[in-house]
C-alpha cells in the first residue's frame, strides 16, 4: 500500500511539472469528492515546502504542514508526504543544501566530471607528456589537452600544466648540446665547466621513461636490472605501480654516476625494449658530439 500511495504522489508531481513544462500554470485547487455528502469539492493545494495532512471537506480548508527536516516539495501539491531529500553519489559533493522547496543540488567533487558515457563522476583526464592542458576540467567537463607547439614542451603526466616555453642557453651564456622535444628541455652546457655527457642526459631520463610508456612488466625489469653501487638491490618491484616505479626511476638517476647512465640504453636493449634503448643511446650520441664540436670551437676562438 506504502507503494502504491508513493507511486501516486510522483504521478501527481510529474502531472505538476508537465504543466509547467508546456507553459500550463499549476492550478491551486483539485477537485475531491466530499466524503459526507458525496458532493464534488475544489480543496486548496499546499504550498511549496508543505504537505497535505488533511485533505479539505465542507466545513474545513486544506491541512498543510511543514515538509520535516531532510525532505521537500518544490510545487504546490497535495501529496500525503514530503520528497526525501537526494544523497549524493559516489565521488559527489552537495552543491546546494537541500531546502524545504528545492531538493539538493550534487556536483562531481575536485578532480572529477560527470560523464554521459558511464552515467557517474570520473576522474579528469591528465595530458601526458608531449601535451598541456588547454582547459582545466571542471565538474561538468574534463580537461581538454592540446599537443605542445614548437619552442614548448611538458615533461609530465598532468591535469593541470601548460606547456612550458625552452629556455635560452646563450641568453645564460651556456651552449646548447640538445635541442628540446615536444616531452624535454633544452640541454645546455658550460664549456667553462665542462661534465661527461651523461651527466646532461640525467636531467631528462625521468622524462624519457614518462613519454616513451613502457609495460609494466618490462619496466618493473628495467628497476631491478638499473646498476647500483649498494651492495642490496632493491626489491619488492612486483608490487609497485607506475607512479611508484617512476619515483625510483627519478631516485636512482638522482645518485647515478656517469658510468652507470651511460649503461641505461644497453639495458633497455638487452630487455627488449630495443626501440626506446635505440632512442636514449642517440641522445646520449648527440649531447657527445655537440659537447666536443661546440666546445671545441670555442677553445680555439
Amino acid at each position: 500500500m506504502k507503494v502504491l500511495i508513493l507511486s501516486t504522489e510522483l504521478l501527481i508531481l510529474l502531472s505538476v511539472r508537465s504543466w509547467l513544462a508546456n507553459g500550463v500554470a499549476s492550478p491551486l485547487t483539485y477537485e475531491v469528492t466530499d466524503r459526507i455528502t458525496g458532493n464534488p469539492l475544489l480543496c486548496d493545494r499546499c504550498p511549496p515546502g508543505t504537505f497535505l495532512r488533511a485533505r479539505c471537506s465542507s466545513t474545513k480548508k486544506s491541512d498543510c504542514a511543514p515538509c520535516p527536516q531532510g525532505s521537500f516539495t518544490e510545487l504546490w501539491n497535495y501529496i500525503g508526504r514530503c520528497l526525501r531529500c537526494a544523497v549524493c553519489g559516489r565521488n559527489q559533493v552537495v552543491k546546494k543544501e537541500c531546502t524545504p522547496i528545492s531538493d539538493c543540488q550534487c556536483e562531481c567533487k575536485p578532480g572529477y566530471f560527470y560523464s554521459q558515457d558511464y552515467d557517474m563522476c570520473v576522474r579528469h583526464s591528465e595530458c601526458p607528456s608531449g601535451q598541456g592542458v588547454l582547459t582545466k576540467g571542471t565538474p561538468e567537463r574534463d580537461t581538454v589537452c592540446g599537443m605542445c607547439s614548437v619552442g614548448t614542451f611538458s615533461d609530465i603526466s598532468s591535469t593541470d600544466q601548460i606547456c612550458t616555453q625552452h629556455k635560452s642557453c646563450s641568453a645564460a651564456g651556456l651552449q646548447l648540446v640538445l635541442k628540446g622535444a615536444i616531452w624535454h628541455d633544452n640541454l645546455c652546457a658550460n664549456c667553462t665547466d665542462l661534465k661527461d655527457g651523461a651527466e646532461y642526459l640525467k636531467e631528462i631520463v625521468p622524462a624519457f621513461f614518462i613519454h616513451h610508456k613502457i609495460k609494466m612488466k618490462r619496466l618493473r625489469r628495467v628497476v631491478n636490472k638499473l646498476p647500483s653501487d649498494n651492495v642490496r638491490k632493491q626489491e619488492g618491484t612486483l608490487e609497485l605501480s607506475f607512479s611508484e616505479l617512476h619515483s625510483r626511476i627519478r631516485s636512482w638517476v638522482s645518485s647515478a654516476t656517469s658510468m652507470q647512465i651511460r649503461q641505461l640504453p644497453a639495458i633497455l636493449i638487452k630487455l627488449r625494449a630495443s626501440h626506446t634503448g635505440e632512442k636514449l643511446q642517440k641522445k646520449l650520441n648527440r649531447i657527445d658530439k655537440n659537447l666536443l664540436r661546440l666546445c671545441q670551437e670555442m677553445i680555439g676562438r
